[in-house]
């Protein structure tokens, strides 16, 4: 029996009968300890395998991109009913501000007749593949907690993200790289590093964040004067370190560290591969809107997540925060969707071109809409949580189908309202996860996504 902590004293006591003998015993203890990221076996049949989380942070106007609303438009300037505004809570603005009736024109795409702003011209081509929830909801005004609630299940930072707990249900199908990659673009998230975290759960479920230049994982070249021999001859001495103190504690921690070690020294083949975007074709490069393929950019996020997935990488969530637009609404809606919406088409193309699409579930909304109400003096919106729009493809969803609709402001859900936690029970449900029954017990209860919420909506399935 090993004692708790590995003391000086016993190390070299223990050394006297053989370093051979204590190597050969670690390394089979090491051995016996289970790989927490091996494949798992889902509660029931699945309808997807991977999830591609397009997360447009600061909160994507609904009603300049997918909500079309004549009747704000016919109002645009007039003062809101009073009885709209009963106990209605905005982040910044007096909820009587003026109305702002939308600022681009609707029109009509695909065999569906799916109605999208005009600053979505690529959006459109995949109507036929999207389904637009038009009714979501949320309980937060501002950024942070609505970031925290819409990945984590909980406005409070240290609960596990989507991500992770998709992990912790199914493991990772691949070896090389980590199961739950992050790309940003634009600015970090106001939720940060909580947005994509393990939290309670063992870290190595947490999502791994790529850098856009250098190194994609900070320290993964060896230094100066470390070749590859030395390298492994250190890992595996450390590695057998961990394993006696994992056979001594059965602390999970341990064993995650053994398992990122060892991630971190595959990954020092498969990132920079990965990275690499000279072998795509120039035509897969122009579809993304790529202009170098080694110039970070929200587009080069989007051709990653595809190769991630190809890969075996089960989550890959690219995080863009720039549509905070409480001033300058035109030109802001504008500039983000020039940056964002020909490479989120090109995804969602590329993806059904190759095979992918009908296991692999992509999301593209933010955290809540914004205010039929102006803000800023004629051009901006303020927070809005009582309903805004995301767009779901692929992974057993219904393409070509619009779910939920607001009143004529597109101020409150007027049939089908869809919470947060319904959102993520269903997402669950198509990857073969039962909500209810993906629990983790920590601090003596029984903790998941859902908390006690959530329902999944089968209008939204296939």
């Amino acid at each position: 029996m090993y004692p708790t902590s590995l003391a000086r004293r016993w190390f070299l006591q223990s050394c006297g009968v053989g370093l051979g003998a204590i190597a050969a015993r670690s390394l089979l203890a090491a051995d016996a300890a289970p790989n927490p990221l091996a494949p798992k076996k889902p509660h029931h049949e699945p309808k997807a395998k991977r999830v591609i989380y397009l997360f447009q942070a600061g909160a994507p106007s609904h009603l300049e991109l997918f909500d079309h609303k004549p009747e704000l438009a016919k109002r645009d300037g007039q003062l809101p009913p009073a009885s709209l505004l009963e106990g209605y809570r905005a982040a910044f603005i007096n909820p009587k501000s003026a109305l702002l009736g939308p600022k681009f024109k609707f029109a009509k795409h695909g065999r569906c007749g799916m109605e999208l702003g005009e600053v979505l011209p690529h959006t459109a081509k995949i109507a036929d593949d999207l389904c637009l929830l038009r009714s979501m909801q949320t309980d937060a005004v501002n950024h942070a907690p609505a970031q925290m609630l819409m990945n984590t299940g909980s406005q409070q930072f240290g609960r596990p993200s989507f991500g992770a707990w998709t992990l912790y249900g199914l493991g990772s199908a691949g070896k090389d790289l980590p199961g739950f990659v992050v790309l940003t673009s634009a600015k970090g998230t106001s939720g940060g590093a909580g947005n994509y975290g393990s939290g309670f759960l063992p870290t190595e479920y947490g999502g791994v964040p790529f850098r856009a230049a250098g190194d994609p994982v900070l320290y993964l070249s060896n230094p100066g004067g470390v070749d590859a021999e030395a390298q492994r001859a250190s890992l595996d001495s450390l590695n057998r370190l961990n394993g006696l103190a994992h056979q001594a504690t059965h602390d999970p921690e341990t064993e995650a560290r053994i398992q990122s070690y060892e991630m971190a020294y595959r990954l020092q083949t498969s990132a920079p591969e990965l990275m690499d975007l000279s072998a795509e074709p120039k035509a897969i490069l122009d579809e993304y809107g790529i202009k170098s393929p080694t110039e970070a950019s929200y587009a080069r996020n989007c051709l990653l997540a595809r190769r991630l997935v190809e890969r075996g990488v089960r989550f890959v969530q690219l995080f863009h925060e720039a549509w905070d637009q409480h001033a300058n609404l035109v030109g802001g809606v504008k500039q983000n969707c020039l940056d964002t919406d020909r490479a989120s088409a090109a995804l969602v193309a590329d993806l059904k071109r190759r095979g992918l699409l009908k296991d692999t579930i992509v999301i593209w909304g933010g955290e809540f809409g914004r205010t039929p109400m102006v803000q800023g003096g004629t051009d901006g919106r303020d927070h809005h949580n009582r309903a805004f729009t995301v767009w779901l493809a692929g992974g057993g969803f219904k393409a070509g189908h619009v779910h939920g609709e607001t009143d004529d402001l597109g101020f409150n859900v007027a049939a089908d309202p869809v919470h947060v936690h319904d959102l993520n029970a269903t997402l669950l449900h198509l990857l073969g996860l039962d909500h209810t029954r993906l629990t983790y017990r920590f601090q003596g209860r029984d903790y998941r996504l859902t908390d006690v919420h959530g329902n999944v909506v089968d209008g939204l399935l296939a």
